[in-house]
């Protein structure tokens, strides 16, 4: 099992999507890793795009399990909003890479908390950055000349998922009118989110990355749903992969330990389906499904898993402890338990 985890730890290094299929038919449970592209078919005949998908089929459940690379931010501009918004999104679990043409801004002293600083001129965005599909672009520099410079090459490559800049009303809607003019795709134009951020009346640099922060953070849990009329729907489940975890299970060093994964979870529960713990039997664990008493309880039948083998199925419903005990969460949980060997000596 744990060369599954190796296999999907390195899709995800790639920058890959990946997809795990599990069956659980009997005492018998089976992984199988796919490529996104090879799977599609598979999840799109059943409309899922969630992080976690199950059905059961006669005697069987099925699980397909969706893990896609950590969500990249790239930050144009090194500024004074720039540093407490790579901070941020980085606490967000997002890979950040900052961009910025002076040597005394793009530094990794400046920004400890980013995974790449470029320093070069903005009129080689095109040339030194490659979108992607899900990437998050953030255009924030010292000048309205340097905001045309990044946004044209975003314009003019691949669509990221996210693009946004700052800057007033009327000076961005004078930028839009001149990228049309341009000949850049109208619909392209008009999806760009600027002014940037919810508005909330920020004025500082750390309020105004609040409200940055707030619009990315709705961005990256909605998807554009044409099943539901065009409609935009909440994005099930958590999908950006656990890098900790996946090396804790993808380790062959690692003694027999036990993985936990939400997999239905229903009212207001502490984390939603995809989501995954370690458990060992040393009583120590990676990651978390909520903590408190209901995680507790988990983790005794995951040490009983470790010792006896095999897998489980477990509910938890924390409505009657959350009305007791005045608890935020409530709701019930669905998970799966089961026990992850070591790999022996040959």
């Amino acid at each position: 099992m744990r060369y599954i985890y190796a296999q999907l730890m390195q899709a995800v290094k790639r920058g890959e999507e990946a997809i795990m299929l599990t069956t659980c038919s009997g005492k018998n449970i089976s992984h199988v890793l796919h490529t996104a592209d090879a799977a599609n078919g598979w999840a799109g005949k059943r409309g899922s795009e969630d992080a976690l998908y199950m059905e059961h089929n006669g005697g069987n459940t099925i699980i397909l399990e969706r893990f896609m690379p950590k969500s990249r931010m790239i930050v144009f501009g090194g500024g004074h909003i720039a540093v407490p918004l790579v901070r941020v999104a980085s606490m967000l679990r997002f890979d950040v890479t900052v961009y910025d043409d002076r040597p005394n801004f793009a530094n990794r002293e400046r920004f400890p908390d980013a995974s790449e600083v470029i320093c070069d001129s903005f009129s080689r965005v095109a040339e030194l950055v490659s979108i992607r599909p899900s990437d998050y672009a953030v255009i924030v520099t010292r000048g309205h000349k340097h905001d045309e410079d990044c946004l044209r090459a975003i314009l003019s490559g691949i669509p990221p998922y996210y693009a946004g800049m700052i800057g007033s009303r009327r000076r961005t809607a004078i930028v839009r009118q001149q990228m049309k003019h341009e000949g850049f795709d109208a619909d392209r134009v008009d999806a760009l989110h600027s002014p940037i951020g919810l508005a909330i009346g920020a004025v500082t640099p750390e309020e105004i990355v609040i409200s940055i922060m707030a619009e990315v953070v709705k961005e990256r849990r909605m998807k554009f749903s044409w099943a539901d009329g065009g409609s935009a729907v909440s994005r099930g489940g958590e999908s950006d992969a656990d890098m900790e975890l996946l090396e804790c299970l993808a380790n062959a060093d690692e003694e027999d330990c036990a993985v936990i994964t939400v997999v239905s979870a229903e009212g207001s529960t502490p984390r939603s389906a995809g989501a995954k713990m370690i458990a060992r039997l040393d009583g120590s664990s990676v990651g978390s499904i909520g903590g408190g008493c209901a995680e507790a309880e988990v983790l005794r039948t995951a040490r009983e898993i470790i010792v006896d083998g095999g897998w489980k199925f477990q509910t938890v419903d924390m409505t009657d402890s959350a009305d007791e005990n005045g608890m935020v969460c409530g709701g019930v949980m669905t998970v799966l338990i089961e026990r992850i060997a070591a790999a022996k000596p040959a």
